[in-house]
C-alpha cells in the first residue's frame, strides 16, 4: 500500500475552518495524490478534540467517509510494538495515537505522514524506515 498517514492534528484542522492551520492542511490535502490512511487511536483524538461540536464530528465522518481516509486495524501482534515504543518516547510523552501512527508505518512500510506534530514526528525513528517524511 502506497499511502500518507495522517495524524489527528490535520483532521481537526481539515474539519475546523478557521486560522493558519486550515489553510496550510487544505493546501497539502489538495497536493496529496495517494490514498490517506490513519489509525483508530488518532481518529478517536481528533473526535475528542472536536467534542464541543456534534457538527464538526459529523463532518469529521463525512471526510473520512468521503476522502477517503482509510483506517487502518491495529492487531493484537503489535500491541507489544506500540507499548515499547511508548515506554522508548516517554519523554516526549508519546502517546497511544502516535504509537500506533509509528508501529502502523513500520508494519506497513508508510514513510509520510501528514501532522501539524513536527517536534515529535521529526524525533520518532519507524524500524527500518529512518526518518519521516512529514508533510507539510
Amino acid at each position: 500500500m502506497s499511502a500518507v498517514l495522517i495524524d489527528a492534528g490535520p483532521l481537526v484542522a481539515l474539519i475546523n475552518g478557521r486560522g493558519a492551520d486550515h489553510r496550510i492542511c487544505r493546501d497539502i490535502l489538495e497536493s496529496i495524490r495517494d490514498p490517506l490512511a490513519t489509525v483508530w487511536p488518532a481518529f478517536t483524538e481528533a473526535m475528542y478534540l472536536l467534542r464541543t461540536s456534534w457538527q464538526a464530528q459529523q463532518a469529521l465522518w463525512r471526510f473520512v467517509e468521503a476522502a477517503p481516509v482509510e483506517l487502518i486495524s491495529l492487531f493484537p501482534r503489535d500491541f507489544p510494538r506500540v507499548r515499547e515504543l511508548m515506554q522508548k518516547y516517554r519523554d516526549l510523552p508519546m502517546d497511544l495515537a502516535d504509537a500506533a501512527l509509528v508501529r502502523v508505518a513500520e508494519r506497513d512500510r508508510l514513510r509520510r505522514i501528514f501532522t501539524l506534530d513536527k517536534r515529535c514526528f521529526s524525533v520518532y525513528r519507524p524500524s527500518r524506515l529512518g526518518r519521516f517524511v512529514i508533510m507539510p
